[in-house]
């Protein structure tokens, strides 16, 4: 992490909030109490920042200077939400295609399968705001620059998120090595999400129960899956393929 990437120290972290800069996380010493402790966390929660605590020398490792038990790393670009930019699509007259990761940790992943994402023409990725790589300059870089392009959307509950997309005419269909469908049995042409899990637990069964509809791509290899960044290329040409084909 570089020290262009983070902002350190009570007050300059606090103002950067309250200035609504893109912050991707703040970390907070362990042991940190008190009236800036009971601020911090309020203003995080105003701005859907996530707060992760963090041992003393966690921080020292992140910065050089005087962190005062606090350090935000600041966002490649801001983050949106999927209830402001779902109706954007639809003015625009163009048939929703997004994807949500789920539990996608890795930030060279998020960058492969946000480039493969840019390229297909999907809208959005949408992540959730634990558990989950998000949009630091590694991630831009993986990317290609197309994390610079592509809206990232950034949501507290990713089971709530399907619940919105299913309301307002989305199909949303999901990864799932245990499903009995396969990819070609669905349609890719209308309103579609795409979720995509990590490769050791999958997607969350919150999020399965969800979803419309799960599936699998087809293998013939004895491996257990498809590096998740090369599975959701092959899901968003599909996608693109028909669509073009459509």
């Amino acid at each position: 992490m570089k020290q262009s990437d983070v902002i350190y120290g009570r007050h300059p972290v606090l103002e950067a909030l309250a200035a609504g800069q893109p912050v991707d996380k703040i970390y907070l010493q362990q042991g940190t109490r008190g009236e800036f402790e009971k601020e911090l966390r309020q203003a995080c929660k105003l701005h859907d920042v996530p707060m992760t605590i963090v041992p003393q020398a966690k921080l020292q490792r992140m910065v050089r200077g005087n962190h005062q038990g606090v350090v935000a790393q600041i966002a490649a670009a801001a983050y949106q939400k999927v209830e402001d930019l779902l109706p954007l699509i639809y003015e625009g007259g163009e048939t929703p295609l997004l994807i949500l990761l789920d539990g996608v940790t890795d930030v060279r992943n998020l960058g492969a399968i946000a480039r493969s994402a840019e390229v297909c023409g999907a809208h959005t990725l949408i992540i959730p705001q634990k558990n989950s790589a998000g949009l630091t300059a590694d991630a831009v870089k993986s990317s290609a620059g197309a994390l610079s392009r592509l809206p990232v959307c950034r949501e507290k509950s990713l089971v709530n998120t399907v619940e919105f997309l299913r309301m307002s005419g989305v199909k949303v269909i999901a990864s799932d090595l245990a499903a009995e469908s396969y990819l070609e049995d669905i349609s890719l042409t209308g309103p579609l999400c795409i979720v995509m899990g990590s490769e050791d637990e999958g997607i969350s069964q919150g999020v399965a129960k969800a979803a419309d509809q799960t599936f699998r791509i087809p293998q013939a290899g004895t491996l257990n899956s498809f590096n998740v960044s090369v599975a959701a290329g092959i899901l968003l040409f599909e996608a693109m393929k028909a669509r073009l084909l459509g």
